[in-house]
């Protein structure tokens, strides 16, 4: 399985762990004065990246505002023509940018459709109607697996569980435009955003509106081959009269025999559409179901909570690479590949989690706040103590700087 940057661990408890327990050199943990100093180190960082984000915040609110369909109030002077098609390219470049910081991987459009190929365990496929969307984007975090229940196919009254492959968090952001698919009520001006857990991968399509249930191949064939068989014994049945009284009309006589193959016409049809039927309706009951205890967020929420994912990540990152740099780095330091091999190994065994660790963009934030320098070509922090002056300094700057250029951005 790919290994993913996401680092499924709360801030505090990271920082309780790297505390209180062995690291992986087999050293013993940290003494009660390097807690205490670390602990106060790892506060006011996550202080600093929280100001931070405060500000995007503001930004992204802003951004959203013309397009959010729940906006209360809603701008006095929304963008138009031009400038809101412009506005609408610069929202969705943000949220994708946003959504990667968050540590959600992006799908293509052939992705989603390699994904969404065949049916769900419950028998049934989804037509997507792409041209319904002016914009759409998908993403997901985690791939996993859960179990879900489905009647047998023999024993129906029982209940079996199945495997199913899920993503942990799965989001969609579109803009619709009219289609035939979608009520006439829709709102086309606004730009709709999606949260969900544990999501079953081959049903990312009933995310996104104007969806439409397929009839699996095998029952299309069902009714091919009852129209065919049926339509082969009406024209034989045919074929026994004399054609003098075909050509007479239809008696009483020919519909009585005609009645038998008619029958099993429509009997075969409506056995097999009824069927499919069901099970549709089966199935959308289940997922009305499911989606209601899977739906995580909608539009402006979803901001704020990929946002607040974003800002932990940046906090976990920072204080894995300075922990593991201040506490065995040393006066010469570790090298990259050297840095990015312990700690990913640390999480999972800690853990256990397999984590791809972004290395050069920690290594960069933790530069540019200078609480890292670089000496032939490998990475030195300097001293707790000393990192928590700049780090105060940094504080009482922000009232007179942009906080954006004192901390570590993206």
């Amino acid at each position: 399985m790919m290994k993913e940057h996401y680092i499924p661990i709360r801030v505090a408890d990271l920082v309780g762990y790297l505390c209180e327990e062995a690291g992986p050199l087999g050293d013993r943990p940290l003494s009660a004065e390097q807690r205490a100093a670390f602990t106060r180190f790892a506060r006011t960082v996550s202080e600093h990246v929280h100001t931070l984000y405060l500000a995007e915040i503001r930004r992204l609110k802003d951004a959203y505002a013309a397009f959010d369909p729940d906006a209360d109030p809603r701008p006095l002077s929304p963008p138009q023509g031009a400038e809101r098609a412009a506005a609408l390219d610069r929202l969705f470049d943000t949220l994708v940018h946003l959504m990667r910081r968050a540590n959600y991987i992006r799908l293509t459009r052939d992705q989603m459709e390699g994904i969404m190929r065949g049916a769900s365990a419950w028998g049934v496929d989804m037509d997507v109607a792409w041209e319904a969307f002016d914009k759409v984007e998908v993403f997901y975090r985690g791939r996993g697996t859960t179990t879900r229940q489905r009647p047998g196919l023999v024993r129906f009254w029982r209940r079996f569980p199945v495997e199913v492959a899920t993503f942990a968090r799965a989001a969609v952001v579109f803009k619709t435009r009219p289609h035939k698919r979608l009520d006439e009520g829709t709102d086309h001006a606004g730009v709709y955003m999606k949260l969900f857990k544990d999501m079953p991968q081959i049903d990312i399509e009933m995310l996104l509106p104007g969806g439409r249930i397929r009839m699996p191949r095998f029952d299309r064939l069902k009714i091919g081959g009852s129209l065919a068989s049926s339509g082969a014994y009406l024209l034989w049945k045919l074929s026994q009269f004399p054609l003098m009284s075909l050509l007479g009309g239809f008696g009483v006589n020919v519909l009585v025999a005609l009645y038998t193959p008619l029958a099993l016409l429509a009997g075969y049809g409506y056995k097999t559409w009824h069927a499919f039927h069901s099970s549709r309706q089966t199935y959308l009951h289940q997922l009305r179901q499911s989606l209601f205890y899977q739906n995580l967020a909608n539009n402006g929420s979803v901001l704020f909570r990929a946002l607040d994912e974003a800002e932990e990540q940046e906090v976990r990152e920072s204080l894995l690479a300075y922990f593991f740099l201040w506490k065995y780095g040393g006066d010469r330091g570790w090298g990259t590949e050297d840095l990015d091999f312990y700690i990913e190994r640390d999480l999972k065994k800690r853990l256990p989690a397999e984590v791809n660790f972004e290395i050069i963009d920690a290594l960069a934030k933790l530069m540019r706040a200078g609480l890292v320098v670089k000496r032939d070509h490998r990475y030195v922090a300097i001293p707790i103590e000393q990192a928590q002056t700049k780090l105060t300094a940094m504080w009482q700057g922000y009232a007179h700087t942009d906080p954006r250029h004192l901390l570590p951005g993206e």
